[in-house]
């Protein structure tokens, strides 16, 4: 039985506007994703030229490579694919050697979700008629982008490229808290920025020191920073479904997470913890269950 870490009185009081901004703009409904119906498939398998400080391929090896995908094609149960891969030196996932996989899987009825890093034009044409949604990291910090990815890339990049997949597909802001290392750096400008661009709805994830990475000694952020995160975006954002995706730290952390994050108004958890579960039902919210990715 995990105990709950008590947060101070200015956090209790900024939970208790950004729930009842939730009560005020949504239905007492909060879904579970359980995505147990989602193939993920790696179009590069576990290469990445980047080797990002916070992943270093690390998680690309958890995912069916494309040989993996096909031999599973014919007989595959699962209703929805989120395919990703690791990006070349621009900081794009290069799909061309997979498109004609994806086109053969939205031929069985697939849902798509891509995530597409930062993709020219020309090619956010070629995957406008094969994804249901388009995943998009979303970081407007220039020292962040150069000391977690090396890329010679700035806010802008990702600015620009946000804005010419909003005006083609349904496309996810990803907002990752703590991705400098388990600082906060960027996150607070990342909700600014998006204000002004505009969005659908929106998910964080959460920093994890990961084994072999490069942050791998990096301490885990502070319950209280994610908090804080999760219920201004609630209060700048009242009527925008917000999300808290699969990548979240393990074990304490994560039951706190998930049991303030309810508290915050968060409308979808991805593998929630029971005490996810129980802070929502404390809260009268019902209980939806899915079984594939938030954002499809």
């Amino acid at each position: 039985m995990i105990k709950i870490q008590k947060l101070n009185s200015d956090l209790t009081q900024l939970m208790k506007q950004a729930w009842e901004i939730r009560e005020k703009n949504f239905s007492p409904l909060i879904e579970f994703d359980i995505p147990q119906d989602t193939m993920t498939v790696s179009l590069t398998g576990s290469y990445c030229s980047l080797d990002c400080a916070h992943c270093g391929g690390y998680y690309l090896k958890e995912m069916n490579t494309i040989d993996e995908a096909r031999k599973k094609l014919s007989l595959d149960h699962h209703t929805s694919w989120l395919v990703s891969g690791g990006c070349d030196q621009f900081g794009a996932v290069q799909f061309n050697e997979g498109m004609e996989f994806i086109k053969e899987a939205r031929q069985r009825s697939k849902k798509i979700n891509m995530h597409v890093g930062l993709i020219a034009q020309e090619q956010i044409a070629k995957i406008v008629s094969l994804v249901d949604c388009v995943s998009f990291d979303f970081v407007v910090d220039d020292e962040t982008i150069k000391e977690v990815y090396g890329l010679k890339r700035t806010a802008s990049d990702y600015i620009e490229t946000y804005k010419s997949l909003r005006a083609a597909v349904k496309v996810v802001p990803h907002i990752c808290i703590g991705l400098k290392g388990g600082e906060i750096q960027g996150e607070y400008e990342a909700l600014k920025v998006l204000k002004e661009l505009g969005l659908d709805e929106l998910v964080f994830i959460i920093f994890i020191p990961t084994p072999g990475t490069r942050y791998a000694d990096r301490t885990p952020l502070a319950l209280e920073k994610v908090v804080e995160v999760l219920a201004k975006a609630r209060i700048e954002f009242p009527d925008i479904p917000i999300h808290l995706g699969c990548m979240r730290p393990t074990g304490k952390l994560r039951a706190e997470i998930d049991y303030y994050g309810v508290q915050c108004g968060v409308n979808k958890i991805v593998n929630p913890t029971r005490y996810g579960i129980k802070k929502a039902e404390d809260l009268g919210l019902d209980i939806k269950y899915g079984r594939e990715c938030c954002v499809l």
